[in-house]
């Protein structure tokens, strides 16, 4: 009997172990879960993150955004580049330039001047040839810092006492011979990122905020009546030709049929606007250099695979260009980079060719 007693006993004790530890285990369950819920409670209530906003600023050379302040006050820089048809594949860093002009020197050979507003972010460019008259007016309208390789002495050197200006050679900072299987007279470049501590240091380096024309937003797309997929302005020694591209909205520069790279980079040389400002070109008393007129005249503005006519003034030497319907009224112009051509009224035709023509026009 007491054996079954201590049975009995025995059993009772391991049910009431085994039913004990089911109990804590779940009562361990029950009460790791609440805990679970309040982390849960906790992340969803945790505000996110926030977004740091990211003011921009509108570059007044090509109207496009760009979040560097400092850009849009910093003086200009305008380089003078060699475009002597022998030269043409040897120029590099028109694809950082805000604006490119181009225009006649002697012997109707065409010379460029390209315009940048962060100088100190480009690389080489080039190739640098020297300075003529109707170029230090057109940088003058920029406020810019002028840079070239030399002078016409007979009308453009008293000119340049107007300008803050820099000539540059073999041993100038920032300023590079660099063997390109031409002659010598082709083969000098400078380096924007190099020279520019020079001119920070030689010249005032900011300016007013201007913005060059009335740009039209950078989500707007601007197009008029006439269409023109192909552009030629036949200067009297080379043709100037641009082709547009419908997949990146620009216009390729051409040249004997080809399309002109980048020495450098390798990369189509392209803008968003071509303007041909038609004008009144004529040859100095030395029966050399020539004499281009800045007072304004008629023109052409072509964008996104169109045209429009339109008129053109600047007058003072330190005006910019001011371009308007043939009303005289504002005009809106692509945000992007621009080449201004002016050729001599009196001999140049351009031709502006399209397949079909756009609907309407937006401005």
């Amino acid at each position: 009997m007491l054996k079954k007693v201590i049975s009995f006993v025995l059993c009772l004790s391991m049910i009431l172990a085994l039913t004990g530890c089911n109990i804590f285990k779940r009562q361990s369950t029950v009460t790791s879960e609440p805990e679970s819920d309040a982390e849960s409670t906790v992340s969803e209530n945790e505000p996110e993150p926030e977004v740091e906003k990211v003011e921009m600023y509108t570059d007044p050379l090509t109207g496009l955004s760009t979040p560097e302040s400092k850009i849009v006050s910093l003086r200009p820089v305008a380089v003078m580049v060699n475009n002597i048809s022998v030269a043409q594949s040897v120029q590099t860093g028109l694809n950082d330039a805000d604006i490119i002009y181009e225009t006649e020197v002697e012997g109707g050979v065409t010379r460029l001047m390209a315009v940048f507003k962060d100088f100190q972010s480009v690389g080489q460019i080039g190739s640098v040839r020297s300075a003529r008259y109707p170029y230090v007016d057109l940088a003058l309208g920029h406020d810019a810092i002028y840079i070239h390789c030399g002078q016409d002495p007979n009308y453009c050197a008293a000119h340049l006492k107007d300008i803050d200006d820099l000539s540059v050679d073999t041993g100038s900072p920032g300023t590079k011979r660099i063997p390109n299987g031409l002659s010598r007279e082709h083969t000098l470049y400078v380096f924007g990122n190099e020279l520019w501590s020079t001119l920070a240091g030689k010249f005032k380096n900011e300016t007013a905020y201007t913005l060059w024309q009335n740009f039209a937003s950078e989500d707007e797309t601007v197009t008029f009546a006439n269409a023109a997929d192909r552009v030629e302005i036949p200067f009297p020694v080379q043709k100037t030709v641009f082709n547009y591209d419908s997949v990146s909205g620009l216009y390729t520069r051409f040249s004997s049929g080809s399309a002109m790279k980048d020495y450098v980079t390798k990369q189509s040389v392209r803008v968003k606007n071509v303007f041909i400002l038609m004008t009144s070109i004529t040859t100095y008393p030395d029966g050399m250099h020539r004499k281009v007129s800045l007072d304004g005249g008629n023109g052409y503005y072509i964008t996104n695979g169109t045209y429009t006519e339109i008129k053109w003034q600047k007058g003072d030497a330190k005006a910019p260009i001011k371009i308007t319907d043939t009303a005289g009224n504002p005009i809106k112009v692509s945000a992007g980079r621009s080449w201004v051509c002016i050729p001599n009224s009196r001999t140049c035709r351009p031709v502006l060719e399209g397949a079909t023509p756009t609907a309407t026009q937006t401005n």
